[in-house]
């Protein structure tokens, strides 16, 4: 499957003047109001400068401000008097400042902010680089990142013109936009008489569909994630990649023209892709053979560069399959694979189960571990107590009691619970759902309200039609649908939702879906209604996730759009997968 969108996909609006804004109000901050020509990084390590100022561009964490402290303090130990600077990215906290004040530096430092919030990594996809994120709100409640949601959404409607038709669903989803409508209200008229950029926008919080994030990857770019950790848009491959004895960093982009080809590729059709490829590239370099001077001057100073260029990000990608198939073959992946696919289907549960202690007592991986036991915890509601107490008991026997602390946070987040006693099968409570709507049975509905903090995961699925029926094998050549970002297995239950709410324009008929999130009063539409919005802006949908979105969701989604004639914009706080989502948690720092 080449992935191309339709000729008549609208435009994605360019967002370099993010960047520019970004740098020009950086510089403005430095050069002009501090006169900054150097800035340091903060480190677990003295800074060595003799400079009489020093400058620090920091994240707004205590850890930083601790530093930040201790270097101020160890100047004044030596009898040294210079200027510090601490400019806080994307805002300033009264935490940090607080911390600053009971280091007694309160007083020698002067403080201020660079609201960049929002770091362009792709021509659709913006990230707000915020991994915090989730455990801060998901985990902690901590809700001072909703500001920067709401000045991040406000900045793109300043630039971009107001947002016809808004759609949002999730507790932190409800809030950010609230937020974001009143700094609209209180700067009335920026945005008026602008013609939207952008016909849709669809906020989306990360626990209305955990079980997407804790899945396997298997289309190119999120294996590329889960294997090297892409970090800010770059990844850096190995010397087991590169083929030499040193490490390169690698931008990830639209740019690298192989790899835009086959980063929302299926991972079984990769190397026939760059097979292809690498036959086509030494086709062309064999057509230099029957050249005459003037052909070969042109050639060269044509085709060469762009041909060497290819070739290197060939060798790159193909070096990067290779390394992801050893690790996967040696990590047993086809098995995994299966036991995840029959826990979302609600297959073999006994034997998914035991799958899962072997993991534990062969001490694969901690964090893969957890993730299994996750997934296996929301699509059963719950594990049943007998479960939850071996599996936990194991879990703790075979990597330590130091993550004991873990088991709770997992339990607080709704990912890894107990199904309390009384509790109903999961079986029995599919068949009795459509009873629990009926106004009538007022009864049984308050016997499940027990259930309310459950995932609901079968019933979801079942509704939604989650977990595609195929005769035969699925074709992963050509896809059908979403599913194939799983191998046919699973549709992503946040894209299904963008999906239904997009078709009807609204939340309409799908109460029962929202009952079954546990999100019937944390569903909302909004927008500027605007009549005379552009048709080609209405074709382009901005999805916000709040508390990070994978690789194959940004995927599964580009499908979607090329199918029904869309473009998506992502807007994330930041990139996840299911190890990321599993360290926010953990209180074991690797």
């Amino acid at each position: 499957m080449a992935f191309h969108h339709r000729p008549d996909a609208p435009e994605l609006p360019d967002f370099s003047m993010l960047k520019r804004l970004a740098r020009d109000q950086l510089i403005y901050l430095l050069e002009q109001q501090h006169e900054v020509d150097k800035l340091y990084k903060v480190e677990n390590k003295p800074v060595l400068s003799s400079s009489e100022q020093l400058c620090f561009l920091v994240r707004p964490r205590i850890k930083n401000m601790r530093y930040i402290a201790n270097l101020v303090n160890a100047d004044k130990l030596a009898g040294r008097t210079r200027k510090y600077k601490v400019i806080f990215s994307p805002q300033k906290f009264y935490a940090c400042e607080m911390v600053l004040e009971e280091e007694g530096i309160y007083g020698d430092v002067s403080c201020d902010e660079w609201a960049f919030s929002l770091l362009p990594l792709d021509v659709d996809l913006l990230s707000m680089e915020l991994p915090e994120f989730f455990r801060d709100y998901f985990l902690e409640g901590d809700q001072r990142w909703i500001n920067t949601v709401a000045q991040a959404l406000h900045l793109l409607s300043t630039l971009y013109g107001p947002f016809p038709n808004c759609y949002g669903i999730g507790r932190c989803a409800k809030m950010s936009h609230e937020l974001w409508r009143n700094l609209e209200e209180e700067e009335d008229g920026e945005t008026k008489g602008r013609k939207p950029e952008i016909g849709h926008i669809f906020l989306l919080d990360r626990d209305v569909d955990f079980v997407t994030a804790l899945c396997s990857q298997v289309v190119y770019e999120g294996l590329v994630d889960d294997t090297f950790r892409i970090k800010c848009g770059s990844v850096d491959f190995g010397p087991e990649v590169t083929s030499s004895d040193r490490s390169l960093k690698v931008l990830l982009n639209a740019d690298d023209k192989v790899f835009h080809e086959i980063r929302n590729e299926h991972f079984s059709n990769v190397f026939g892709f760059l097979s292809q490829k690498a036959r086509n590239l030494q086709a062309q370099y064999d057509r230099r053979r029957g050249m005459d001077i003037k052909q070969m001057k042109n050639f060269v100073s044509q085709e060469l560069k762009g041909l060497k260029q290819e070739h290197r990000l060939l060798s790159l990608h193909i070096g990067a399959c290779e390394s992801i198939m050893k690790k996967k073959t040696k990590q047993n992946f086809q098995e995994l694979i299966k036991t995840e696919h029959a826990l979302l289907e609600g297959f073999s549960i006994r034997d998914s189960t035991s799958y899962i202690e072997e993991h534990i007592d062969r001490q694969v991986s901690p964090i893969e571990s957890l993730r299994l036991m996750c997934l296996l915890s929301i699509t059963e509601n719950g594990l049943i107590p007998k479960d939850y107490r071996s599996l936990k008991t194991q879990y703790l026997q075979s990597y330590g009691s130091e993550h004991l602390l873990t088991f709770s946070n997992l339990r607080r987040a709704g990912l890894l619970t107990e199904q309390a006693p009384g509790d109903t099968l999961t079986a029995v409570e599919s068949k009795v759902s459509k009873l629990v709507t009926d106004k009538a049975a007022g009864k049984i509905t308050d016997a499940f309200s027990s259930l309310a903090k459950r995932s609901n995961f079968r019933a979801i699925s079942k509704k939604l039609n989650l977990i595609p029926r195929v005769d035969g094998e699925y074709d992963l050549k050509v896809p059908r649908d979403m599913a194939y970002v799983f191998s046919g297995a699973y549709v992503p239950l946040s894209c299904r939702v963008i999906e239904q709410v997009l078709e009807r324009r609204s939340w309409q008929g799908l109460e029962e879906v929202l009952r079954l999130l546990n999100c019937s009063e944390l569903a909302f539409t909004g927008g500027t209604k605007d009549d005379k919005a552009p048709s080609e802006s209405l074709r382009l949908i901005l999805v916000v996730f709040l508390g990070g979105c994978t690789f194959s969701e940004i995927s599964a989604l580009r499908f979607l759009g090329r199918e029904k004639g869309f473009r998506f914009i992502f807007l994330t706080t930041a990139i996840t997968n299911s190890a990321r989502l599993m360290e926010a948690m953990s209180e074991v720092k690797a």
